[in-house]
């Protein structure tokens, strides 16, 4: 039996519209375990009703900095706590689990760079930690490493390649649990270029090895091009930007259908690799800030190109409960898009059509970053999204 204690991120008052959260049974006890804060006995210091008023006066303190009155705060608490007792919206995991505590990581993933070298590598596997402790997830091109058997001239010897040290990311995966609370998520990707493409497609196979991974193929249309015509590609090695000469035990060029083929048997045996269409996304609405250069990269479940360092901040729209009798109106649906996105529109021009985007943005505004470099790419890249011109991105920065 649980026991429940003091909590001192909730109000001693109950406010009039602290509703019970629509929530079963089932669901309760997966937030015991999971979400709801915990002393160091393991006694529950919060109900869910009290998560969800933890969560949104949090998000609601960053209102101010959007141009809100002082009482502006009280108002949206108000509100963003009706949108997740009601299930109307929620948001990512790490900002139920953390916004109001100590830690203050909100962000759900990042993706982080893999430099080549082994500096470079070992401080993105030390990142990686610090975010899976933290409640995050993480993506990773590994595309900039060298491949198998190719020249290192600081030892004379020769490189492992980049599916060798995806194994060290995995294992380092495997002993640190996100949040303490969950397994920790990553994704890994390669370019369809890459020599070591081969052995990163089949890096799975096994059903045991880099199981803490989803990977993806990076597609160009180069390659596509390929498959189409039924010809063959060249290979490039990343550290000298060439193409790479036949040698024997490793071939120049790689015949398309084949490595499509490939491709795609292992997809149906294993569930992995998938595809990552690189040239489209950075052509694309997927990268709304190109100036702000490529993206190689997604979140763990790959439906956030990010740019190194940069986060993504999810939630979740209950569109079912937006069915309504009669004419569909914006005023409810304007506060769960609020609170999903953030952004500051005139609330009197659709009431309830925004706050689930202002919550969304309040999670960038009140969140704290492990890496700084985090942080400043991930209100870089918000901002610059939202105003395609750029001309906020300096005041952003400056606001901090």
């Amino acid at each position: 039996m649980t026991t429940t204690t003091a909590n001192p991120y909730t109000r001693t008052e109950r406010p009039q519209r602290w509703e019970r959260a629509a929530i079963s049974d089932n669901a309760r006890v997966v937030l015991e375990r999971r979400y709801l804060r915990k002393d160091q006995e393991g006694n529950l210091l919060e109900t869910a009703e009290e998560m969800f008023r933890r969560v949104a006066r949090n998000l609601a303190q960053a209102e101010p900095v959007w141009g809100g009155s002082p009482e502006t705060p009280r108002l949206w608490e108000d509100r963003f706590y009706a949108l997740m007792a009601s299930l109307d919206f929620l948001p990512n995991s790490p900002t139920l689990m953390n916004a109001g505590a100590e830690l203050q990581q909100l962000s759900a993933c990042f993706v982080l760079p893999v430099g080549d070298s082994l500096g470079e590598i070992f401080d993105a596997v030390k990142y990686t930690a610090l975010i899976h402790q933290s409640g995050g997830g993480t993506g990773f091109s590994f595309s900039r490493l060298r491949p198998t058997g190719d020249f290192v001239r600081t030892t004379t010897g020769v490189a492992s390649g980049p599916v060798s040290f995806m194994r060290v990311f995995d294992r380092g995966t495997d002993v640190i649990k996100q949040g303490g609370k969950r397994r920790g998520a990553n994704m890994g990707i390669l370019r369809v270029d890459h020599p070591d493409i081969l052995e990163f497609i089949h890096c799975k196979d096994s059903g045991t090895d880099i199981t803490n991974f989803n990977i993806s193929v990076g597609v160009t249309e180069e390659f596509m091009r390929a498959v189409v015509e039924n010809r063959d590609y060249a290979l490039v090695n990343p550290r000298t930007g060439q193409e790479v000469v036949e040698s024997p035990g490793r071939p120049g060029r790689l015949e398309a259908r084949r490595v499509f083929r490939e491709m795609a048997e292992s997809a149906w045996r294993t569930g992995d690799p998938g595809c990552i269409f690189l040239d489209s996304i950075n052509r694309s609405t997927s990268n709304p800030t190109p100036r702000l250069g490529q993206i190689e990269a997604t979140n763990p479940c790959g439906e956030e190109p990010l740019f190194p360092y940069e986060s993504c901040n999810l939630g979740s729209i209950n569109l079912a409960r937006f069915v309504r009798t009669g004419p569909f109106t914006a005023e409810h649906a304007e506060t769960a898009l609020r609170q999903a996105q953030g952004e500051r529109l005139n609330a009197s021009s659709a009431p309830s059509a925004l706050s689930a985007v202002s919550q969304g943005r309040k999670v960038v505004g009140e969140g704290r970053f492990e890496l700084p470099a985090s942080a400043s790419r991930t209100l870089r890249a918000n901002q610059a999204a939202l105003l395609p011109d750029g001309s906020s991105v300096g005041d952003w920065g400056e606001k901090g």
